[in-house]
């Protein structure tokens, strides 16, 4: 069994306008091959439910870098392990509560003398500013549940920022836009146990992932065959992802590409 892993934002789907027109082909031969594609992005349950609905996927997800994955109710054959049920999924949360990020990050700011602007303190006519999102979809960023995105507005003192977070017992990472402060979990922790359900199915799986941008390199290290989607900071990701290929083109044009070596090659 093939699985596909991917980021949205820059990966999937273009840094600035959010298209992905250009990955019709592999999109289409995904589907043709029952392939399941498995968004794992930064955004909320609510922003995945939008694309999975766009994109007419019926597969798991993975939000908030991470902080949960998400399974249709009858997608297994047998109950996901370790999950809790609400009337749509079968979630595994593998992250910290909301509150108590937000506790950690105002500690974190206060302990570094550094101002940090974050998702609960702005609107979301400030999230589509500062996002490039449209308004519908910034308003459903703001509904957050594992992961809060955040501007360093003493950018001068970053370093001191993400130290005062770790000491906080929290962990950080960088998207394309913004900061983000998180509990144990991350992509790579995610994938790998999706990975491990989809076995219990008694057939081997062999993974793709997709990304570009640093809070990446979890997911990408932890599947069988990673692609780096071009993006400036693509050669810096690929120290992190040694075994990783960078594709010539950047946004759903370079997910295209390496989609459909991959899946007719193997």
């Amino acid at each position: 069994m093939k699985l596909v892993f991917t980021d949205l934002d820059g990966t999937l789907l273009d840094h600035e306008t959010y298209t992905y027109a250009q990955a019709y082909p592999a999109l289409r031969e995904l589907r043709r091959q029952k392939i399941p594609m498995i968004l794992c992005s930064s955004k909320t349950r609510a922003e995945l439910e939008y694309w999975r609905q766009r994109l007419e996927n019926q597969h798991p997800f993975i939000v908030e870098n991470g902080g949960a994955i998400f399974v249709p109710r009858g997608y297994f054959p047998f109950s996901v392990p370790q999950s809790s049920e609400s009337s749509s999924y079968e979630v595994i949360e593998l992250g910290s509560p909301y509150p108590e990020l937000l506790h950690s990050l105002r500690a974190a700011s206060e302990q570094s003398n550094c101002r940090v602007l974050g998702f609960h303190l702005m609107d979301a006519e400030q999230i589509s500013r500062h996002s490039g999102l449209p308004l519908e979809q910034a308003r459903l960023a703001k509904k957050r549940e594992y992961d809060e995105p955040f501007l360093i507005l003493d950018y001068g003192r970053t370093p001191q920022l993400l130290s005062a977070i770790e000491s906080q017992g929290k962990r950080w990472t960088r998207g394309g836009r913004f900061y983000h402060i998180m509990g144990p979990s991350d992509k790579g922790l995610a994938v790998r146990a999706l990975a491990t359900i989809y076995r219990k199915l008694g057939e081997p799986v062999v993974t793709l992932g997709l990304g570009d941008r640093f809070n990446d390199a979890e997911l990408l290290n932890s599947v069988d065959f990673p692609v780096i989607v071009w993006s400036k900071v693509a050669p810096i990701l690929k120290t992190q992802v040694l075994k990783a290929k960078i594709t010539d083109q950047s946004g759903p044009s370079g997910w295209n590409e390496a989609v459909l070596e991959v899946i007719r090659s193997r």
